[in-house]
């Protein structure tokens, strides 16, 4: 029997499924923390380790050493390890690919990619990690993520998102307001003022619908609260039902549940959805009738993707369902 991704995506791209929350850190103390966690929880989220803030002053390339090994490590049990490099005006930049990609980019989920100006800036970091891939003998290509937080990345968002190798955009909040000389004021980094904010709306906007227009996942920005667990429930919520965004950032333990019960799509469906793929699959992915309605390839991708995204998302699915698509 045929798997989905072999039938209903014919000369597209499928979706990427990733956890729904993308936490960042910084420190080798803080990162296996992370990894801890992730442990016992099971990956509900990636860890990203941050080379472009987490090193100190003169330290990148202990740092990137530091980050090559705990994606390395056995405490990378599920190998949802991704790190972000230094931007394209850094001196450091190529150094971090190099050495991450060689040491580590056979478990590398992603590299995330900051202040790009323009979609050229993207291209040329590609290719160093295309390079140093290929230098290190890795058969498969290494996604990166790209954060959005200059004037020059929302002018050429789509031209990004179409590159193939992109599979998440993420929206930078704090330096692209800083990037307006003070136009916008500072209570926009935060809520409500996040949400509401007409420059602000139009990028998170902008960058949502040139995501999905382009099979990509737009990732959202950081909420800077840190203990108040509802506020960070509300604020992945209005991210998610009013802005389009399937996965946020999270940069302290405490947000990481809050933000994946908040970030999850409503999973009512999932019972149908799996007799409706099973059924689906059963009859050579044809057109069928389910409870007296139609489905064909077009609902089969709908439900495929709701079962995929509550697989991502650590949903229990039954177990017909789990053995046949995700075992």
């Amino acid at each position: 029997m045929r798997h989905p991704t072999q039938v209903l995506f014919a000369g597209r791209r499928p979706f990427p499924m990733m956890p729904a929350v993308d936490h960042y850190a910084g420190s080798e103390k803080l990162l296996l923390k992370a990894l801890q966690l992730q442990n016992e929880l099971g990956p509900i989220f990636d860890v990203t380790c941050d080379c472009e803030d987490g090193a100190r002053a003169g330290a990148d390339r202990e740092h990137a050493e530091m980050v090559a090994e705990i994606i390395m490590s056995s405490a990378n049990r599920f190998g949802r390890v991704g790190a972000r490099i230094h931007d394209i005006a850094h001196p450091g930049w190529q150094q971090d690919i190099e050495i991450i990609v060689a040491r580590a980019g056979r478990r590398l989920a992603f590299l995330t990619l900051p202040k790009a100006g323009n979609s050229d800036d993207v291209r040329s970091q590609l290719q160093a990690v295309k390079d140093a891939a290929a230098a290190a003998g890795l058969e498969r290509p290494v996604p990166v993520h790209v954060l959005i937080e200059t004037h020059g990345a929302l002018r050429e968002v789509w031209q990004i998102a179409a590159i193939p190798e992109v599979e998440s955009l993420d929206f930078g909040l704090m330096d692209f307001v800083s990037a307006h000389h003070g136009a916008i004021p500072g209570s926009a980094m935060k809520s409500p003022g996040q949400f509401e904010h007409p420059l602000i709306v139009r990028a998170k906007c902008e960058i949502a619908a040139a995501a999905l227009a382009n099979g990509v996942v737009p990732s959202h920005n950081v909420t800077t609260e840190l203990k108040d667990v509802e506020l960070i429930r509300h604020n992945a919520q209005r991210a998610r039902n009013e802005f389009g965004y399937l996965r946020m950032w999270s940069i302290h333990p405490n947000q990481i549940m809050p933000i994946f019960e908040a970030m999850r799509p409503d999973f009512s469906e999932v019972e149908n959805a799996s007799a409706i793929l099973i059924a689906a699959q059963d009859c050579g992915w044809g057109p069928i009738q389910h409870h007296g309605q139609l489905h064909d390839r077009a609902s089969y991708r709908y439900y495929w993707e709701l079962l995929a995204r509550a697989h991502a998302t650590g949903m229990q699915l039954p177990e017909a369902t789990r053995q046949r698509f995700f075992a």
